[in-house]
């Protein structure tokens, strides 16, 4: 079985990790370790309908934010990696500098460590030459920076058709394939319309 941790943090954007625990939650191959820091708690209230009860429900196990002795914080405890969705400054911050306060960045670092997929969906803008230099010092390192940002050659026709195409992306840098996710095929004989595909399992190409 394949563990994924997943982190929602402060910045806006808290439906991203939300989204990504509904569309694992029916994958029985897929065991989700959760971490909520506490401004993304705020944030998850202030923006969403759901309660924290109800997320924290959608995890096959939940860690608290300042456990710093809980399993993911250890290399010797195998994971696929981290999403983190959203990702906020202060977060990305503390893992450019291996700032390990909590459980989030220590998680994110021990990933880092242990060659192990982070991915940071990042949501700011505009961003200053302080947030492009944390961006690469984070790349640098190993992690992905993965902004969430809106794709329209699927032809969205709701907010959730953005919100999923942006998590099923991610998700696939875990070599994680959800059936929602509409992949680029080309364009066929030149059209203007491009041919979208509903791509299930058999499209990723998983090495």
């Amino acid at each position: 079985m394949k563990r994924l941790i997943i982190a929602i943090t402060g910045a806006s954007g808290a439906i991203y990790g939300i989204r990504a625990l509904e569309l694992l939650k029916p994958r029985d191959d897929i065991e989700v370790h959760l971490v909520i820091s506490p401004s993304g708690v705020r944030t998850i209230a202030s923006e969403t309908d759901y309660s924290i009860d109800t997320v924290r429900a959608l995890a096959d196990e939940v860690h608290n934010a300042k456990d710093i002795g809980a399993s993911i914080s250890s290399g010797s405890f195998i994971t696929a990696g981290m999403l983190i969705a959203p990702c906020s400054i202060k977060t990305l911050s503390g893992i450019a500098n291996s700032y390990d306060e909590g459980l989030v960045v220590r998680a994110a670092d021990v990933c880092l460590k242990e060659r192990r997929r982070l991915v940071l969906m990042l949501r700011e803008t505009p961003l200053h030459v302080g947030h492009i230099d944390l961006l690469a010092k984070a790349t640098a390192s190993g992690a992905i920076i993965m902004p969430p940002v809106p794709a329209f050659y699927h032809r969205p026709a709701t907010v959730l058709d953005i919100v999923d195409q942006s998590v099923g992306r991610a998700l696939d840098l875990f070599y994680i394939s959800i059936g929602e996710t509409k992949r680029w095929t080309g364009e066929k004989h030149g059209a203007d319309v491009a041919k979208i595909e509903l791509a299930g399992k058999k499209s990723l190409n998983i090495p």
